[in-house]
């Protein structure tokens, strides 16, 4: 019986996470469609093409043909027949043609289809990487069908909804990349549009708090339209949305204020009350590590990243975060795998999020001239503190005394003053100790030693 050889040696080449995402792109292939037809999140096709991890076994190869690192096979015949090459190109570049004209060209199609200039592009050879928390349950990948490559100004398609989004948006997938000649304003809005209904659901499964949930999700928009060159550099903007909005809406602040010092009303169908009673319940950062990679639908790697913690403790407290929820839903406890009960929660979290009603939040244009205002207001607060500590300041310099004055003391009556008299006399006693005072010597020894009589 022979055996298959396995290891790094089988494994097809990748090039680096630059080259990964240029030929993707060139392949006019959006990060969804590279998940879909692997098996993987979006998220870890974003981790593969920034470098922090890198696929492997059946899903490096898949990933390498998607990408169009690892071309198929060329035919014997090739290279024995003089001028094939000239002809394999001609009817390539036929081929697409006639696939453009037909206007639906599926991922698959655009897959095994190679061009040459996808042939010529330098490839460079990159050691596997362990994906970080290899040791945490891995989450087995639902299956999707294979949704048909839209328009970038369409939305997310409907088959890879988002678990805490509304039905159109997909807060966990970057938002799509604006077509060129946009201004910061009109990218501003469609990040918004994209994202806010989902992240305003997603605040409150985080802390059953319907305004606290649109007002957290306004002030993150805030605060990315006020440092919005840093934002739109940023390789997730919907990511650095959804960090900012967490952290408002998981301050501790919010407890002294008297509109969100206790939750809402829980649900009234006993599943979603147990499950919102038992999200509530535990830490905010089991909390927060749970909706983030259960809900959304993260890595265990980008999850640690977004929580600000290490890849071990981010397992941790998922898997306690796991268990106090098995404890209040029986279909949670009976599943055996990881993957599965990752299966369940995602499913019942989204459930939770769609059946609740929350606030929609404010339009963009609102959104952004609230921040705007905001930030003039601070500025102006600023500005005003500033003059008047400087104008409390030259006030004390000029008016300061340079010397210090005792002060005069009050004046009082005097009362049984005796009469004024010559000094008194002197008596025997004083005379003879002056006489004797006179005799000695002013200065010397003697004056130091007693004399006992």
């Amino acid at each position: 019986m022979t055996r298959k050889p396995t290891g790094p040696g089988t494994s097809p080449p990748l090039p680096s996470p630059k080259e990964r995402r240029r030929l993707r792109e060139a392949r006019q292939l959006t990060e969804e469609q590279v998940a879909t037809a692997v098996g993987v999140t979006p998220a870890t096709v974003r981790a593969w093409e920034t470098g922090r991890t890198s696929p492997r076994g059946r899903r490096r190869a898949a990933y390498a043909k998607v990408i169009g690192s690892a071309g198929p096979p060329t035919p014997p015949k090739a290279e024995t027949a003089p001028g094939t090459g000239t002809e394999k190109r001609a009817e390539a570049k036929t081929a697409e043609a006639k696939t453009a004209d037909s206007g639906t060209k599926s991922p698959k199609t655009r897959v095994d289809q190679e061009t040459a200039a996808d042939r010529k592009a330098p490839v460079s050879r990159e050691t596997a990487v362990e994906e970080a928390g290899a040791g945490a349950p891995n989450r087995a990948p639902v299956p999707v069908p294979v949704p048909v490559p839209v328009p970038e100004t369409e939305t997310v398609p409907a088959t890879v909804p988002d678990t805490v989004s509304d039905p159109a948006p997909d807060p966990a997938v970057v938002a799509p990349p604006a077509p060129a000649g946009l201004t910061a304003a009109e990218a501003f809005d469609a990040l918004y549009t994209h994202t806010a209904p989902g992240l305003v659901r997603q605040a409150y499964v985080l802390t059953g708090r319907r305004n606290l949930a649109r007002e957290s999700v306004e002030r993150a928009f805030q605060l990315a339209w006020h440092r919005w060159p840093e934002v739109a550099r940023d390789r997730d903007p919907a990511g650095w949305v959804r960090a900012a909005a967490y952290e408002y809406a998981m301050s501790p602040w919010n407890r002294l204020r008297r509109a969100h010092r206790r939750p809402d009303a829980l649900p009234e169908e006993p599943g979603r009350r147990a499950l919102l009673h038992a999200l509530l319940e535990m830490p905010a950062s089991y909390r927060r590590t749970l909706l983030l990679h259960d809900g959304v639908g993260l890595g265990l790697a980008e999850t640690a990243a977004e929580t600000e913690a290490s890849t071990p403790a981010t397992a941790g407290r998922l898997v306690n975060a796991r268990a106090t929820v098995a404890e209040r839903l029986p279909e949670l406890a009976r599943c055996s795998s990881p993957a599965g009960q990752s299966v369940v929660l995602r499913e019942r979290l989204g459930a939770l999020a769609l059946a609740e009603r929350v606030p929609a939040p404010s339009s963009a244009p609102v959104v952004r001239t609230g921040g705007e205002r905001r930030a003039q207001r601070w500025t102006r607060a600023t500005v005003c503190f500033g003059v008047l500590l400087a104008g409390a300041t030259a006030f004390t310099l000029n008016t300061a005394p340079t010397h210090y004055e005792q002060p005069i003391a009050p004046a009082a009556r005097v009362a049984g003053v005796p009469p004024l008299a010559g000094p008194e006399k002197l008596t025997a006693q004083d005379l003879k100790l002056q006489k004797a005072l006179r005799g000695e010597l002013a200065h010397g020894p003697e004056r130091l030693v007693p004399r006992i009589p």
